[in-house]
């Protein structure tokens, strides 16, 4: 069975899903879904770059349809480990 492929919000490349980090709402903020619930997701690399990208380009609004709130200091700390700029 083929596995499937996901786009990263950041640079755009697809990938398969399982070297992505899914994302999702709650309420009107992004944050990281570990456990993959059902409903509108993002898809994005565990990398820093990609994650301002993501921010600056819109990547997030795209994905979602709509406008959003994105900690990216939060975030990037629960995908890298590193609060900081990477």
């Amino acid at each position: 069975m083929a596995t499937p492929e996901r786009m990263c919000v950041g640079c755009g490349e697809k990938l398969p899903a399982t070297t992505l980090v899914r994302l999702r709402l709650e309420g009107a903020g992004v944050v990281v879904d570990r456990e993959r619930r059902g409903g509108r997701g993002a898809w994005l690399h565990a990398a820093g770059p990609c994650l301002s990208r993501a921010v600056k380009r819109k990547g997030f609004e795209r994905a979602f349809r709509k406008a959003v709130s994105v900690d990216e200091s939060g975030l990037r700390e629960k995908l890298t480990g590193n609060g900081g700029r990477v």
